[in-house]
């Protein structure tokens, strides 16, 4: 699946104007909604839906997960949607080839949000932990 799969529908015309990057809002986001990301990571591990859950963060539409927290709706930067390394693979983000790899790679989910970040130059995981020490 390409970016563009992912991120279908996207206004035309890029801002030229420098900004900071946008993992400075997105970790300012992330802080935010840890509780409410680990809620739903852990329910989706106890329902046995995925022992993987996967977050994916945006700014845009995408079409993969189920979206748990709207930026529109709680006036922040990023929003938030929930999803699994199955539907990731089904997608064919993570190739079937490339599982046992990424699964060696994946942080404990009690401690760490794995969250997927898409941004229109590209997308790419980062393991994000609930407290910060």
């Amino acid at each position: 699946m390409d970016l563009e799969e992912l991120m279908p529908q996207q206004p035309d015309g890029k801002k030229e104007e420098k900004q900071k990057s946008p993992l400075v809002s997105l970790e300012k986001d992330l802080e935010l909604y840890a509780s409410s990301i680990k809620e739903v990571a852990l329910e989706i591990m106890l329902e046995g839906i995925s022992a993987n859950p996967i977050f994916i963060a945006h700014q845009h539409t995408v079409s993969i997960g189920e979206m748990i927290l709207n930026r529109d709706e709680l006036h922040t930067e990023w929003s938030i949607q929930a999803s699994t390394v199955e539907e990731f693979i089904e997608k064919g983000i993570i190739k079937p080839e490339k599982k046992v790899l990424f699964l060696k790679a994946y942080k404990k989910p009690e401690d760490y949000m794995c969250v997927f970040v898409i941004v229109p130059e590209g997308a790419n995981f980062i393991y994000y932990p609930y407290q910060k020490r």
